[in-house]
Protein backbone atom coordinates (compact mmCIF):
# COMPACT_ATOMS: atom_id res chain seq x y z
CA UNK A 1 0.00 0.00 0.00
CA UNK A 2 1.46 2.98 -0.95
CA UNK A 3 2.20 5.86 1.46
CA UNK A 4 -0.38 8.20 2.72
CA UNK A 5 0.42 10.60 5.67
CA UNK A 6 -2.56 13.08 6.27
CA UNK A 7 0.19 15.77 8.01
CA UNK A 8 2.21 16.52 5.36
CA UNK A 9 2.26 15.69 1.36
CA UNK A 10 4.05 13.02 0.11
CA UNK A 11 4.95 12.12 -3.79
CA UNK A 12 6.81 9.29 -5.62
CA UNK A 13 8.09 10.35 -9.27
CA UNK A 14 8.32 6.67 -9.78
CA UNK A 15 10.36 7.06 -13.32
CA UNK A 16 13.27 8.43 -11.50
CA UNK A 17 12.91 6.99 -8.13
CA UNK A 18 12.81 10.39 -6.23
CA UNK A 19 10.48 10.66 -3.13
CA UNK A 20 9.23 13.89 -2.07
CA UNK A 21 8.07 15.13 1.21
CA UNK A 22 7.12 18.62 1.57
CA UNK A 23 6.25 19.82 5.21
CA UNK A 24 2.77 21.92 4.48
CA UNK A 25 1.59 23.95 7.38
CA UNK A 26 2.99 27.19 5.58
CA UNK A 27 0.89 29.56 7.09
CA UNK A 28 2.46 28.54 10.25
CA UNK A 29 5.76 28.62 8.74
CA UNK A 30 5.73 24.61 8.86
CA UNK A 31 5.72 24.43 12.46
CA UNK A 32 5.79 20.74 13.47
CA UNK A 33 2.98 19.48 15.54
CA UNK A 34 3.23 15.86 17.62
CA UNK A 35 1.20 14.55 14.32
CA UNK A 36 3.81 15.51 12.31
CA UNK A 37 6.75 14.60 13.99
CA UNK A 38 5.12 11.46 14.75
CA UNK A 39 4.44 10.33 10.76
CA UNK A 40 7.70 11.87 9.61
CA UNK A 41 9.22 9.39 12.07
CA UNK A 42 7.06 6.31 10.84
CA UNK A 43 7.95 7.81 7.05
CA UNK A 44 11.58 7.47 7.27
CA UNK A 45 11.46 4.29 8.97
CA UNK A 46 8.89 2.77 5.94
CA UNK A 47 10.72 4.73 3.27
CA UNK A 48 13.64 2.20 4.37
CA UNK A 49 12.13 -0.36 2.21
CA UNK A 50 9.51 1.31 0.37
CA UNK A 51 9.44 0.14 -3.51
CA UNK A 52 10.53 2.34 -5.79
CA UNK A 53 12.53 4.89 -4.02
CA UNK A 54 15.98 5.42 -4.86
CA UNK A 55 16.59 9.22 -3.12
CA UNK A 56 14.20 11.71 -1.25
CA UNK A 57 13.82 15.18 -1.46
CA UNK A 58 12.54 16.40 2.00
CA UNK A 59 10.97 20.22 1.53
CA UNK A 60 8.58 23.11 3.01
CA UNK A 61 5.66 24.53 1.12
CA UNK A 62 5.98 28.06 1.22
CA UNK A 63 8.53 30.71 2.67
CA UNK A 64 9.94 28.64 5.20
CA UNK A 65 11.09 25.25 5.24
CA UNK A 66 10.46 24.70 9.02
CA UNK A 67 10.33 27.30 12.43
CA UNK A 68 10.30 24.21 14.66
CA UNK A 69 7.77 23.28 17.15
CA UNK A 70 4.47 24.84 17.21
CA UNK A 71 4.34 27.41 20.10
CA UNK A 72 0.87 26.16 21.07
CA UNK A 73 0.67 23.01 19.69
CA UNK A 74 3.57 21.42 20.85
CA UNK A 75 5.36 23.84 23.62
CA UNK A 76 2.33 25.38 25.45
CA UNK A 77 0.93 21.66 25.47
CA UNK A 78 4.50 20.06 27.21
CA UNK A 79 3.47 22.20 30.40
CA UNK A 80 0.52 19.69 30.90
CA UNK A 81 2.93 16.77 30.37
CA UNK A 82 4.68 14.90 33.65
CA UNK A 83 8.20 13.53 33.64
CA UNK A 84 7.39 10.39 31.74
CA UNK A 85 5.14 12.63 28.90
CA UNK A 86 8.11 14.82 28.45
CA UNK A 87 10.44 11.88 27.93
CA UNK A 88 7.98 10.16 25.41
CA UNK A 89 7.97 13.02 23.05
CA UNK A 90 11.70 14.21 23.42
CA UNK A 91 12.29 10.04 22.38
CA UNK A 92 10.33 10.72 19.35
CA UNK A 93 11.87 13.81 18.72
CA UNK A 94 15.27 11.86 18.36
CA UNK A 95 13.38 8.71 16.74
CA UNK A 96 12.62 11.03 13.94
CA UNK A 97 16.36 11.79 13.61
CA UNK A 98 17.64 8.16 13.66
CA UNK A 99 15.23 6.79 11.16
CA UNK A 100 16.43 10.14 8.63
CA UNK A 101 20.27 8.53 9.63
CA UNK A 102 18.72 5.16 9.62
CA UNK A 103 17.04 5.35 5.95
CA UNK A 104 19.34 3.69 3.21
CA UNK A 105 18.53 6.02 0.51
CA UNK A 106 20.01 9.31 0.38
CA UNK A 107 17.83 12.71 1.44
CA UNK A 108 18.34 16.01 0.19
CA UNK A 109 16.96 18.31 2.13
CA UNK A 110 15.48 21.51 -0.08
CA UNK A 111 15.79 24.63 2.09
CA UNK A 112 13.07 26.89 0.69
CA UNK A 113 13.45 29.64 3.33
CA UNK A 114 13.44 29.64 7.15
CA UNK A 115 15.18 26.56 9.19
CA UNK A 116 14.76 27.14 12.59
CA UNK A 117 14.97 24.76 16.43
CA UNK A 118 13.90 21.28 15.34
CA UNK A 119 14.12 22.06 11.63
CA UNK A 120 17.11 23.15 12.16
CA UNK A 121 18.39 19.51 12.90
CA UNK A 122 15.95 17.91 10.68
CA UNK A 123 17.92 19.72 8.08
CA UNK A 124 21.08 18.65 9.66
CA UNK A 125 20.64 15.19 9.77
CA UNK A 126 19.84 15.05 5.61
CA UNK A 127 22.77 13.74 4.31
CA UNK A 128 22.95 17.30 1.50
CA UNK A 129 21.07 20.45 1.85
CA UNK A 130 20.33 22.45 -1.06
CA UNK A 131 20.06 25.80 0.68
CA UNK A 132 17.98 29.34 -1.11
CA UNK A 133 19.74 32.74 -0.28
CA UNK A 134 16.69 33.55 1.78
CA UNK A 135 17.54 30.41 3.98
CA UNK A 136 18.80 31.71 7.34
CA UNK A 137 18.95 28.99 10.06
CA UNK A 138 19.34 28.89 13.56
CA UNK A 139 19.17 26.22 16.32
CA UNK A 140 17.22 27.97 19.33
CA UNK A 141 16.61 25.36 22.16
CA UNK A 142 18.70 27.53 24.50
CA UNK A 143 16.73 30.74 23.82
CA UNK A 144 13.50 28.97 24.70
CA UNK A 145 15.38 27.76 28.16
CA UNK A 146 16.71 24.52 26.88
CA UNK A 147 19.95 22.59 26.04
CA UNK A 148 21.34 23.40 22.43
CA UNK A 149 21.84 19.05 22.76
CA UNK A 150 18.66 18.65 21.10
CA UNK A 151 17.20 15.97 18.76
CA UNK A 152 21.62 14.91 18.23
CA UNK A 153 22.31 18.26 17.40
CA UNK A 154 25.45 17.67 19.64
CA UNK A 155 26.28 14.93 17.42
CA UNK A 156 25.52 15.83 14.23
CA UNK A 157 26.04 19.86 14.04
CA UNK A 158 30.02 19.41 15.43
CA UNK A 159 30.77 16.51 12.43
CA UNK A 160 29.27 19.18 9.44
CA UNK A 161 30.62 22.28 11.15
CA UNK A 162 34.22 21.41 13.82
CA UNK A 163 33.63 22.00 17.02
CA UNK A 164 33.73 25.44 17.73
CA UNK A 165 31.15 26.57 15.37
CA UNK A 166 28.81 24.04 16.73
CA UNK A 167 29.46 25.04 20.29
CA UNK A 168 28.81 28.86 18.98
CA UNK A 169 25.82 28.26 17.05
CA UNK A 170 24.01 25.44 19.71
CA UNK A 171 25.22 28.34 22.77
CA UNK A 172 23.82 31.33 21.41
CA UNK A 173 21.12 30.44 19.21
CA UNK A 174 21.83 32.99 16.45
CA UNK A 175 20.41 32.85 12.95
CA UNK A 176 23.37 32.69 10.81
CA UNK A 177 22.76 33.65 6.83
CA UNK A 178 22.89 31.13 4.03
CA UNK A 179 26.05 32.70 2.69
CA UNK A 180 27.70 31.94 6.27
CA UNK A 181 25.95 28.47 6.24
CA UNK A 182 27.74 27.22 3.02
CA UNK A 183 30.78 29.37 4.33
CA UNK A 184 31.17 26.82 7.17
CA UNK A 185 29.88 23.48 5.34
CA UNK A 186 26.54 23.33 6.69
CA UNK A 187 25.07 24.30 3.23
CA UNK A 188 26.15 22.26 0.43
CA UNK A 189 24.75 25.03 -2.57
CA UNK A 190 23.05 28.24 -2.21
CA UNK A 191 20.64 29.39 -5.33
CA UNK A 192 18.59 31.43 -6.11
CA UNK A 193 15.15 30.81 -4.54
CA UNK A 194 13.43 29.65 -7.22
CA UNK A 195 15.75 27.33 -8.63
CA UNK A 196 16.24 25.40 -4.36
CA UNK A 197 13.30 22.66 -5.38
CA UNK A 198 14.53 21.92 -9.48
CA UNK A 199 18.94 21.85 -8.02
CA UNK A 200 17.44 19.73 -5.28
CA UNK A 201 15.57 17.20 -7.19
CA UNK A 202 18.23 17.30 -9.47
CA UNK A 203 20.52 16.17 -7.33
CA UNK A 204 18.22 13.33 -5.82
CA UNK A 205 18.11 12.35 -9.61
CA UNK A 206 21.50 12.00 -10.10
CA UNK A 207 21.90 9.86 -6.54
CA UNK A 208 19.01 7.70 -7.48
CA UNK A 209 20.40 6.70 -11.18
CA UNK A 210 23.60 5.67 -8.57
CA UNK A 211 24.15 2.58 -7.00
CA UNK A 212 21.61 1.74 -4.39
CA UNK A 213 23.44 -0.79 -1.98
CA UNK A 214 26.53 0.83 -2.46
CA UNK A 215 25.11 4.87 -1.37
CA UNK A 216 23.44 2.86 1.83
CA UNK A 217 26.92 0.99 3.05
CA UNK A 218 28.65 4.71 2.48
CA UNK A 219 25.77 6.38 4.49
CA UNK A 220 26.27 3.74 6.85
CA UNK A 221 29.97 3.97 6.92
CA UNK A 222 30.06 7.83 7.76
CA UNK A 223 27.88 7.47 11.12
CA UNK A 224 29.29 4.28 12.34
CA UNK A 225 33.05 4.69 11.75
CA UNK A 226 32.49 8.03 13.72
CA UNK A 227 32.59 5.83 16.85
CA UNK A 228 35.31 3.12 15.57
CA UNK A 229 39.48 3.16 15.78
CA UNK A 230 40.84 3.22 12.77
CA UNK A 231 41.78 -0.67 12.64
CA UNK A 232 38.06 -1.29 13.40
CA UNK A 233 36.96 1.07 10.52
CA UNK A 234 39.64 -0.18 8.08
CA UNK A 235 37.71 -3.87 8.97
CA UNK A 236 34.73 -2.39 8.49
CA UNK A 237 35.43 -1.19 5.11
CA UNK A 238 37.70 -4.26 3.85
CA UNK A 239 34.09 -6.05 4.92
CA UNK A 240 31.49 -4.14 3.24
CA UNK A 241 33.61 -3.79 0.35
CA UNK A 242 34.09 -7.27 -0.77
CA UNK A 243 30.24 -8.07 -0.47
CA UNK A 244 29.42 -5.04 -2.79
CA UNK A 245 31.94 -6.16 -5.53
CA UNK A 246 29.78 -9.96 -5.76
CA UNK A 247 26.81 -7.00 -6.43
CA UNK A 248 25.78 -6.72 -10.21
CA UNK A 249 26.23 -3.57 -9.93
CA UNK A 250 29.88 -4.02 -10.10
CA UNK A 251 30.25 -5.80 -13.11
CA UNK A 252 27.48 -3.25 -14.65
CA UNK A 253 30.38 -0.68 -13.82
CA UNK A 254 32.86 -2.51 -15.61
CA UNK A 255 30.92 -3.21 -18.82
CA UNK A 256 29.61 0.02 -18.74
CA UNK A 257 33.44 1.30 -18.90
CA UNK A 258 34.40 -0.85 -21.38
CA UNK A 259 31.65 0.33 -23.92
CA UNK A 260 31.93 3.68 -23.43
CA UNK A 261 28.53 4.27 -21.77
CA UNK A 262 26.55 4.86 -18.73
CA UNK A 263 25.94 2.36 -16.00
CA UNK A 264 22.07 1.35 -15.07
CA UNK A 265 22.67 0.20 -11.64
CA UNK A 266 19.96 -1.64 -10.04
Amino acid sequence: MPLSPRSFLYKLDAPTGVATITLNRPERLNALTFEVYAELRDTFAALDTEPGVRAIVLTGAGRAFCSGGDVEDIIGALFARDRAGLREFTTMTCDLIRNIRRVGRPVVAALNGTVAGAGAVIAAACDMRVAAESAKIAFLFVRVGLSGADMGASWLLPRLVGLGRATELLMTGDFIDAKRAYEIGLYQRVVAQEQVFPEAVALAEKLARGPSPALAVTKRALDLEATLGLEEALRFEADAQAELMEHANFREAYEAFRAKREPKFR
